[in-house]
């Protein structure tokens, strides 16, 4: 197996977690009928069990709950907590909490982490992120925000729309992102807020259907502000570092997605392989057949690459880098190469797949959004564009491949 060069405390944390996952969760999981609704019960013992293990919120300073890990060497029990829908919320590192907790762990007063941080990583507390806007902006091109922020004498006075506010539901508050000065470009002028959802004009419209809906109840919620007060000392951070804050979030964010994600294609095709072994078809085995064996080693080798792109720009990230271009490429390569991998485990496994007893078929309908949640494949194409053709001098080029010429 690929070492993937990582440290021994990360091979430690993930071997924990691989246990967790095999003795407690999976079986967990199987105990439940296709598509159940998972209750708030069952989580809580799974995460008393974690604690167990000790995988429980390795992200996270101890002195907030947490167990201190480095980012890049928690990367692998991500991808462990993927295996199944219920190993991130088990762990404690499942989205939109996780990111959640990070933006408030690099820039949340003392105030702000005992109130919010450490309830969250304790598990007593939910928050959603309310970013994008209907139509107007905060998705792939976040610079046409409408959402505002006026301050009136010691409190901001929030006002707008926004929808896929992710846990909106459920969270006991909301950070909401929103234009703190008018005359400013965005990327100066947006700030951040803690925002109770119980607090006066908040207005929770509905939790948005779509597809791969999860069934312990992360939905994506659209949500309206309605002149929501909220005092001054719920700027999270600085005021107008939003864009710098949330990149913050965003970057590490979209790593840990690209483990998780490939946590659930490496269980699909652990399940593939278990079921062509069993199943026969026209005198032979599934498994002994070239073609189902040679798509499984395509998928295995494409999620190996995966897996090394995702480090490299963890690497980049924990060197202080803003690692942007390697964030991209991991994330649109991830995304493509984990879609593929659990259609083709689905596909092998036949009607079986596509049936909910069996885990697949939840994981085909959540890897189907990764490809457009925290950046669409095409935003981090331009990204990556971008970089490719900004050392391009026309002039230099060889007249050969010069049009025209």
């Amino acid at each position: 197996m690929l070492s993937y060069n990582d440290s021994e405390a990360a091979t430690e944390l993930a071997e924990r977690a691989r246990k967790l996952m095999d003795e407690v969760v999976i079986p967990k999981e199987r105990e439940l009928k296709g598509g159940m609704a998972v209750s708030d019960s069952t989580i809580r013992e799974l995460q008393e069990a974690a604690r167990d293990y000790g995988v429980y919120a390795p992200q996270i300073a101890e002195e907030h709950g947490g167990m201190g890990y480095d980012f890049r060497d928690v990367l692998p029990t991500f991808e462990q907590a993927g295996r199944s829908t219920l190993g991130a919320p088990a762990m404690r590192v499942d989205a939109p909490d996780e990111g959640n907790m990070h933006l408030l762990e690099l820039h949340g007063t003392e105030l702000q982490k005992e109130q919010y941080l450490e309830p969250l990583v304790e598990g007593k507390m939910a928050s959603g992120f309310s970013m994008t806007e209907p139509m107007q902006g905060g998705g792939s091109d976040p610079k046409m925000l409408q959402t505002t922020a006026e301050k009136d004498g010691d409190e901001w006075v929030i006002n707008g729309h926004k929808w896929w506010t992710s846990k909106g539901i459920q969270a006991d508050v909301l950070l909401v992102f929103a234009r703190t000065d008018q005359e400013a470009h965005p990327y100066a002028g947006c700030s951040v807020f803690l925002v109770p959802k119980d607090a006066d004009g908040v207005e929770i419209v509905r939790d948005i259907p779509h597809v791969g809906s999860d069934v312990h109840g992360v939905g994506h919620a659209e949500v309206k502000y309605d002149d929501v007060r909220v005092p001054e000392e719920h700027l999270l951070g600085e005021e107008g570092e939003g864009f710098a804050h949330v990149q913050e979030r965003l970057g590490p964010a979209r790593l840990t997605h690209c483990m998780r994600f490939s946590g659930m294609a490496e269980r699909s095709l652990e399940v593939a392989k278990a079921y062509t072994l069993e199943r026969e078809a026209f005198g032979t085995r599934l498994a002994d057949k070239q073609v189902p064996r040679h798509e499984i080693a395509d998928q295995h080798i494409r999620l190996a690459a995966a897996r090394s792109l995702i480090r490299q720009a963890a690497d980049a990230v924990d060197a202080g880098d803003d690692a942007r271009v390697e964030v991209s490429m991991a994330k649109v390569f991830t995304a493509n190469v984990t879609q593929e991998a659990i259609d083709t485990a689905l596909q092998f496994c036949g009607g079986n797949g596509i049936g909910k007893d069996l885990p697949i078929g939840d994981f085909y309908e959540s890897v189907r959004q990764f490809r457009i949640v925290d950046g669409a494949d095409e935003v981090h194409r331009r990204t990556v564009a971008r970089e490719a053709f900004a050392d391009v001098d026309e002039s230099e080029l060889d007249p050969v491949v010069r049009f025209g010429e």
